[in-house]
């Protein structure tokens, strides 16, 4: 086994793939980002009249997953984070907040405490009133004369997770600060977000909309060959990977991150296998070990109604063996874990839209049965395979303190 894992170890020394692999991490910001400077430049000219000290408008991207949205708006914040001139008679705070992240965004405390300590304050995870915190994050923000701009990406995921007030207290601070002013930059990968919020938070929050549209598989191209010169040595590649990898990421919307990960993962695939190249082969190992990876994040993340649900299928589908699962029987044992696990029971009708959202996210299969007279029915499949099945089952369970 020594002597295996030597060789194993040796073949990694010899580095025949990457030049540097950290290009294609996800917190790299490039210099250059292709295809977006119109985006670029709307979110300027809107963000501009902070670097006169004036509020600007406040500030709503919306468009699918790696259309190049995080991207932008840290490219400008950098950009108006030098332009600004330490002489000045205010301060300019730009300061962004990541909502996906679940140990900081799903209760209301967690976010303004979160944004405490990023504007050098401190307040306890838990243990205050919520309006003590929003108290002491007055107190901190209105100190001395600034302008700060807040940025929340997936900001969808915040107002699942917890309401629209959040958002609506927000914008309404500026009403009770006497030395600052704040803006607002709302990012989200879903297009109906704010169709679906309550008005008085859209009139307030989204002031200006900038739509960032899919790449097509040839605009991919392009900033895939740019990323893998950098990337990979030379003449890894070969010829027909980039084009794959473009394809694929076409597919998902024209997904630039998911690109950038399909050619991470085949070049890590090619590594272990010691390869001098990276082969079309390698692309489709990779597509599908990120298939497995997605499904796995996607549950990972969701609230814990979600996994409640979820959990409550997969139960069933155990128990059942191969008898069809109906939406009346996941209601009935998702009644059962909430009381169990002392959560809030949400309505058949709220439960019905969860099951179609798994549906549309590939994890499980919805077919309507009619039965005749006795009207429709919607009979539930899992659609992920059994390996997948155990992986977020464990995922579930641990996050729900479930045994």
């Amino acid at each position: 086994m020594g002597t295996e894992l030597d060789n194993i170890f040796e073949s990694f020394d010899k580095n025949l793939i990457f030049k540097n692999k950290s290009l294609l991490q996800n917190n790299y910001q490039p210099e250059d980002i292709p295809h977006r400077s119109e985006q670029i430049k709307q979110i300027a000219s809107i963000l501009a009249p902070v670097l006169r000290g004036e509020k600007s408008s406040n500030l709503f991207l919306y468009g699918k997953t790696g259309t190049g949205k995080t991207l932008s708006i840290k490219y400008v914040r950098d950009k108006l984070l030098k332009r600004v001139n330490e002489n000045n008679d205010f301060k300019l705070k730009i300061k962004y907040l990541n909502c996906k992240l679940k140990k900081i965004s799903d209760t209301e405390y967690r976010i303004l405490a979160e944004l405490i300590k990023k504007l050098g304050g401190e307040v306890p995870s838990t243990g205050l009133p919520t309006q003590a915190v929003y108290s002491k994050f007055i107190e901190i923000i209105d100190s001395e004369k600034q302008l700060i701009v807040l940025i929340f990406d997936e900001i969808d995921q915040t107002v699942k997770k917890i309401s629209n007030d959040f958002l609506y207290n927000l914008t309404r601070l500026n009403s009770e600060l006497s030395k600052t002013q704040i803006c607002i930059v709302g990012i989200s990968n879903d297009l109906t977000f704010l169709e679906n919020i309550d008005p008085r938070v859209r009139s307030s929050l989204s002031e200006e909309e900038i739509v960032f549209p899919p790449y097509n598989a040839l605009q991919l191209q392009e900033i895939l060959k740019k990323r893998s010169d950098e990337v990979f040595k030379e003449n890894v590649v070969q010829e027909g990977v980039i084009a794959k990898c473009a394809a694929f990421a076409a597919r998902e919307h024209g997904d630039a991150r998911r690109a950038l990960d399909l050619l991470r993962v085949a070049g890590e695939l090619a590594e272990r296998d010691s390869s001098k190249k990276i082969y079309v082969r390698h692309i489709d190992e990779a597509n599908s070990k990120l298939e497995r990876d997605k499904i796995l994040d996607i549950i990972k993340s969701e609230p814990k109604q979600f996994q409640l649900v979820l959990h409550s299928i997969i139960k069933l589908n155990e128990n059942q063996k191969n008898e069809p699962i109906f939406t009346g029987d996941v209601y009935n044992n998702y009644q059962e874990l909430c009381l169990k696990n002392k959560s809030e029971i949400l309505t058949q009708r709220r439960i019905s839209d969860i099951i179609q959202e798994f549906d549309m996210l590939g994890i499980i299969n919805v077919k309507v049965i009619s039965k005749g007279r006795g009207g429709r029915m919607r009979e539930i499949k899992l659609a992920i395979t059994k390996g997948i099945i155990e992986q977020a089952k464990k995922i579930i369970e641990d996050s729900l303190n479930y045994t």
